[in-house]
């Protein structure tokens, strides 16, 4: 190589580095993470819950405790089952 070739080499290897450094999807990148965010408000009931000062209604603690544990415990003792048939004999 002789010294001309080298330096336009030279000149030539910064602007294609230069080129290597655009990001191809500038469009992606502004709207990246919008998906989530979407499916997220969509899966949000009341936003404005947390604002909410008004005292909940319903069970008091001592019922929902009860309530909870037998919930619980129906999946622990198997339901009885009885074997009936619907074979009508002639």
């Amino acid at each position: 190589m002789t010294k001309p070739d080298i330096r336009i080499l030279l000149a030539l290897v910064p602007v294609a580095l230069v080129g290597c450094n655009h990001t191809p999807t500038p469009h992606y990148d502004q709207h990246f993470g919008e998906a989530v965010r979407a499916a997220v408000a969509q899966q949000t009931i009341n936003p404005d819950a947390s604002r909410n000062t008004d005292p909940v209604t319903g069970l008091d603690g001592k019922a929902a405790g009860h309530t909870m544990d037998n919930y619980e415990k129906s999946f622990k003792t198997p339901e009885k089952t009885t074997l009936s048939s619907d074979v009508l004999d002639d």
